[in-house]
């Protein structure tokens, strides 16, 4: 419930109240400043409460946006303002006067009050709106101009536009947001809420899956019908809740976590299509390889952006040709399609499945993320060596917190990694080595999946120990996280290809699932401002080198079938561990509700 106090008189013929009602206030009205705190004191603290100028001229959305969105604890434009509970407090100090004394009685109450709560430390959101009406006339001829610019504009067609991502990809904007955004409208105007159309678009992609799952070739043209479908609800549930802004805590978790299980549960139906229709496990590998190579593209996003976003004196000549380029013409979107955002890569897959083989969908999807990945990667490391910048405190932590570093290197990091000196590339270099002693000598020398190659997990567990031992604030530190993803991933990958136990790939598949599940709940809660998780939850699943040496242990321990047990268990246990944790967290953590606008591709 909410409760909207208008203050003064409305004109003859105003509609002031009936807007509010329909944006779901109660409406209360106050002659006066003090009638206006008699009336705060009544609302029940845990309500949003706005104050509103009975003389307020402006468009319906104008006021949706700034007394309606969740986001905020306090937003206002001229002549409205709005407090959540957690502001209540500061709202209730500006109105009594304590903050600042009388602002005049010419001015409209609620920017006075805006004004106090500004000085007094409190984030006011001021919505942009561009186009839209909000004012507060002070006269006749002033008010009948404002309602005349009132009547020239359709807020309706603003909103509908505002609904879709400002930035990008070239096939979600030319052939998916034209129409998707009129299947938000009509979503929104029978009731129907974002979290319910994400989960309808999971489902639809699951059921896509199973088609693909078949072997047929009907299957496999259903199943990418359904994935294209799958897409524009994907896209449908994010316009939805910027046209009604209903963002939610769960809704960002949903959105974040549910693109990924869409897309892997579709590379495990692929990879199942292809051992019914004849195949082998070799697809399961292309599957996983899959996953690994899209994983750990997302890791070196996040933590590039974790490394930099609040960094001073960020400045680089190769961001500043990036800003040029982003400027002109067809560079936009030729820079935009190269990084093969979601929407472009699920057309692709789509397209091939229906009219290819799941072999031949993997391959193209292998080359397609390799070629974004070097063009991505190779254009921040420029980024970073030629900006001078000081990273802060906060995005140590984040990068301390992305790299999941478990018990063996949390204790190298304290013993032998404090002797060693921190230099400007020490920590990306650390990281390096250690990858490459758990990859080189065992492939060199044939000792993948024996007890030869324990010794090697263990130096790796030491060595991303001592990676981590000092603040990650050097320009290239961030690709340490990234790093320790693929020599993970990678090595889950090799040992299992490289067993011949049946099975093993697809139950090597799983614990991918599992443990990519974690790093992207730890990108998302650490974007959503609330930290990393719990460290008792990554101790519990034994941080990225107690898996790489757990897994290779049970390499050499077992074989066939053993192995593949082996992984099974160690897959389901992680993914109980922290689906549970998760699921706590964002369920009932009260997170703030945020949504992705930055159009960055997924």
């Amino acid at each position: 419930m909410s409760t909207a106090i208008v203050t003064g008189s409305p004109p003859v013929g105003s509609s002031l109240e009936e807007d509010l009602r329909s944006l779901g206030f109660g409406v209360r009205v106050a002659a006066d400043a003090a009638a206006v705190t008699t009336e705060l004191a009544a609302v029940p603290a845990d309500e949003r409460v706005a104050v509103v100028d009975a003389r307020f001229v402006g468009h319906v959305h104008a006021l949706r946006l700034a007394l309606t969105d969740p986001r905020f604890p306090a937003a206002a434009v001229e002549g409205a303002l709005t407090a959540r509970p957690e502001a209540r407090a500061a709202l209730t100090r500006a109105a009594t006067g304590a903050a600042l004394p009388d602002d005049g009685p010419e001015a409209a109450l609620p920017d006075a009050l805006a004004h106090r709560l500004e000085a007094e430390g409190v984030a006011l959101h001021r919505p942009d709106l561009g186009v839209l009406v909000a004012t507060v006339p002070a006269d006749a001829d002033i008010r009948a101009k404002a309602e005349a610019d009132v009547r020239s504009v359709d807020d309706e067609a603003v909103r509908l536009r505002s609904a879709v991502k400002s930035r990008d990809g070239f096939f979600t904007t030319f052939f998916i947001s034209p129409y998707s955004r009129y299947l938000a409208r009509w979503c929104a105007r029978r009731g129907l809420t974002p979290n319910q159309v994400t989960t309808a678009s999971l489902l639809t992609a699951l059921i896509a899956a199973g088609c693909a799952a078949t072997g047929t070739r009907p299957g496999f043209v259903a199943a990418g019908v359904l994935l294209l479908f799958s897409f524009v609800l994907d896209c449908t549930d994010g316009q939805l809740a910027r046209y009604s802004l209903r963002y939610s805590t769960l809704g960002a978790w949903l959105d974040a976590t549910f693109d990924r299980a869409k897309e892997y549960a579709y590379y495990a139906g692929l990879a199942v299509g292809a051992a019914r229709g004849g195949g082998t496990d070799d697809v399961w590998a292309l599957a996983l390889g899959a996953m690994v190579l899209q994983t750990c593209r997302h890791v070196v996003d996040f933590s590039f952006n974790e490394a930099n976003h609040d960094a001073a004196a960020n400045t680089s000549p190769t961001a500043a040709l990036s800003d040029r380029l982003d400027s002109v013409g067809w560079t936009v979107w030729a820079r935009r399609m190269i990084v093969l955002p979601i929407g472009e890569r699920w057309a692709m897959i789509a397209v091939l499945t229906a009219l290819t083989t799941p072999r031949v969908v993997f391959c193209a999807l292998l080359i397609g993320c390799a070629l974004a990945a070097c063009y991505t990667t190779a254009g921040r490391v420029l980024r970073s060596l030629t900006r001078k910048a000081r990273r802060t405190d906060r995005a140590a932590r984040a990068l301390a917190d992305l790299a999941d570093s478990g018990p063996l290197a949390q204790l190298a990091s304290r013993t032998l990694g404090r002797t060693m000196a921190a230099g400007t590339y020490s920590a990306p270099y650390w990281a390096l080595l250690g990858t490459a002693a758990l990859f080189v000598w065992p492939l060199v020398a044939h000792s993948v999946g024996t007890w030869r190659a324990v010794p090697q997990a263990v130096v790796y567990a030491i060595l991303a120990g001592v990676a981590v031992a000092h603040p990650l604030k050097g320009p290239l530190d961030w690709l340490v996280p990234p790093v320790f993803r693929a020599a993970e991933y990678g090595m889950i990958l090799a040992l299992a290809a490289t067993s011949g136990a049946p099975g093993a790939l697809p139950a090597a598949f799983g614990l991918v699932a599992a443990v990519a599940y974690h790093h992207y709940d730890t990108v998302y809660r650490i974007r959503g401002g609330t930290g990393a998780p719990p460290h008792w939850l990554v101790r519990a699943i034994g941080g990225h080198e107690g898996r790489i040496l757990a897994v290779s242990i049970a390499a050499a321990l077992w074989h066939d079938q053993g192995f593949t047990i082996a992984l099974t268990v160690l897959a389901t246990a992680i993914a109980l561990t922290v689906l549970i944790e998760s699921i706590r967290f964002w369920v009932s953590s009260g997170a703030p509700a945020v949504h992705d606008e930055s159009g960055e591709p997924a």
